[in-house]
């Protein structure tokens, strides 16, 4: 029988990432374009700062990124190669260990202690890595793929702001980058609820919410300065 059910677990990596980068791309370039032109910056400044932002943003969440991630990696390696050393060292105490978790998951001691025989039989690094540790291979950091992922959402993010300041009339680029920028939020949110099976409109909501504060915030202070110079 085939197994029918559909899990997305395996998608947590890249999605967050892409999530993030392209969040961060919509709204700190929405939101850069916005305060410049609360400033009554010209449409070639306003277009330069975005273009810079952009710029700017992808490479500085591909940095983020792959140092954060990197650094999560490094900590299970040190783990694992921790674990390795138990494992000869003492393997009656890890085959201890092993069985106490089964225990606590619901097993009686005699069928969690031919569990934990069996897993460490077949692969005794793997069986405490999953099971001890909270690693695996669904659930691994991987550093490089991370970085790319936020880098290239980050820069498509950031574009949509940027084609909207083309689109637009210095006149109505204020309402016209606004109000695109939070269509665009709602679809991201949209695509990431589909992607990971989550509730769509909460997910939607959330990013809408934090996106609009943004903008919000930095117009503000765009005029602010604008009208003080």
């Amino acid at each position: 029988m085939r197994h029918s059910e559909r899990h997305r677990t395996h998608r947590t990596g890249w999605l967050r990432a892409a999530v993030l980068g392209a969040n961060d791309g919509i709204v700190s370039t929405a939101s850069l374009v916005l305060g410049v032109a609360a400033a009554d910056a010209g449409a070639q400044g306003i277009l330069v700062a975005g273009v810079a932002g952009l710029v700017a943003g992808a490479m500085s969440m591909a940095a983020g990124e792959y140092v954060s991630v990197s650094s999560q990696a490094d900590t299970e390696r040190a783990d694992l190669e921790r674990e390795s050393k138990e494992l000869v060292a003492n393997p009656k105490q890890e085959h201890a260990e092993l069985m106490s978790i089964y225990v606590k998951r619901g097993l009686d001691e005699t069928l969690a202690s031919t569990v934990a025989s069996q897993l460490m039989q077949h692969d005794a690094l793997g069986a405490h890595a999953r099971d001890e540790l909270g690693i695996s291979d669904t659930l691994a950091a991987r550093p490089v793929q991370a970085a790319l992922a936020s880098a290239a959402t980050f820069a498509v993010g950031a574009a949509l702001p940027l084609l909207m300041v083309l689109l637009f009339p210095v006149a109505a680029l204020m309402w016209g980058v606004a109000g695109s920028s939070l269509l665009f939020l709602a679809l991201l949110g949209f695509l990431a609820a589909r992607a990971g099976g989550a509730p769509v409109i909460a997910s939607v909501a959330r990013v809408t919410f934090w996106g609009t504060l943004a903008m919000a915030l930095t117009a503000g202070v765009g005029a602010l300065f604008g009208v003080a110079a």
